[in-house]
């Protein structure tokens, strides 16, 4: 596994006081308030299995950056002994603005304690990525959002108890921290800069080819936690729920060769090095679902001698986005297919 590291190029941004992470550059943003804003939130009963979750405490904590780190260490012991890991990325699909990852099932919360460790550089500084974990004893949630503010949501029981500890680091409760009218404004106030030394272009940075970019180290978090995109695998849906039935779909695929000892005269010599070791395979497909894509891309590598070993990326793409091979490519394509496939040996 490749490790990460962080450009040593990045000067830290701030407005006034207020430190930002590395991967945030003030545009026109004006400087928050610290503190925490706290929302009573009535409990709700989920539709399909009838749970009711019980009625809980909203703390949204937003301090400088350089600040954020031991409250939310103090805010992770909240947590029960099991733990549902979340992290959640801005989404190149073209029908979802974000993905969100999670465990199918709890894991110990000192397996995820230790991974976000491992991986804390850049969940601290990277501004595409929002990470946190949920336990149902207590009921408790700690995430840490893209821009490094903390949400802990708790029990009612357990309100005094973050109150307290919030206090010894100094914080009150606001009425605001970030001004609302940023959620309303047309142009961001913000951009989100590149953290990860993996070859930055027009960076002050000489290009690191070894080094693992933002892609790569979500595939070893999603590997280390066991995260699965939280979308029904089965349909086709877009952001509000409505069926958008087949639709356009660009996945890159990881793949090794099934016999990497048999090399056959009618593969090309790319196909013939993506057997030797590995390679991405990078696939233009049409399909209805998620679990269509899979299947397509499985039957298609195993034609090709490859071992089929998972989703690199996966996004659906709008027609009007369409690479040129696909001009003729109808918006509500007949069949499901892979269109072609185009294979980057490792």
């Amino acid at each position: 596994m490749r490790q990460h590291q962080l450009r040593s190029d990045l000067e830290r941004q701030r407005v006034g006081a207020f430190q930002l992470p590395l991967g945030l550059e003030p545009v026109d943003l004006p400087e928050p308030v610290q503190g925490f804003v706290l929302d009573y939130v009535p409990g709700e009963e989920d539709p399909v299995t009838g749970e009711v979750t019980p009625d809980t405490y909203s703390f949204q904590v937003t301090v400088s950056h350089e600040r954020i780190l031991p409250i939310y260490r103090n805010a992770v012991q909240l947590l029960g002994d099991e733990v549902t890991p979340v992290i959640e990325v801005g989404s190149r699909d073209a029908f979802r603005s974000l993905d969100v990852f999670m465990t199918p099932e709890p894991i110990p919360v000192g397996d995820f304690l230790r991974g976000f460790g491992q991986y804390r550089a850049v969940l601290m500084e990277d501004a595409n990525i929002g990470i946190g974990a949920n336990s149902d004893e207590p009921f408790v949630e700690v995430f840490l959002d893209s821009w490094k503010g903390l949400l802990i949501n708790v029990p009612i029981a357990m309100r005094w108890e973050v109150e307290r500890m919030l206090h010894q680091h100094d914080l009150a409760e606001v009425p605001e921290t970030w001004p609302l009218e940023l959620d309303r404004r047309a142009t961001s106030p913000t951009v989100v800069r590149d953290v990860l030394s993996a070859g930055v272009p027009g960076s002050a940075e000489p290009e690191d080819l070894t080094r693992p970019d933002f892609e790569e180290v979500l595939m070893q978090l999603r590997e280390m936690f066991g995260l699965e995109l939280n979308v029904d695998r089965s349909s086709n849906l877009d952001e509000g729920g409505r069926p958008l039935g087949r639709t356009l779909w660009y996945a890159v695929a990881l793949a090794r060769p099934i016999d990497p000892e048999a090399v056959d005269s009618d593969r090309t010599a790319t196909e013939g090095a993506a057997r030797s070791d590995g390679a991405y395979v990078n696939l233009w497909l049409a399909a209805t679902c998620l679990d269509e894509v899979e299947d397509l891309v499985e039957s298609r590598l195993e034609e090709l001698d490859l071992e089929y070993l998972g989703l690199y990326s996966c996004d659906r793409v709008a027609h009007d986005e369409r690479p040129e091979a696909l001009n003729d490519l109808s918006p509500r394509p007949a069949t499901s297919e892979v269109f072609f496939i185009d294979i980057d040996p490792w």
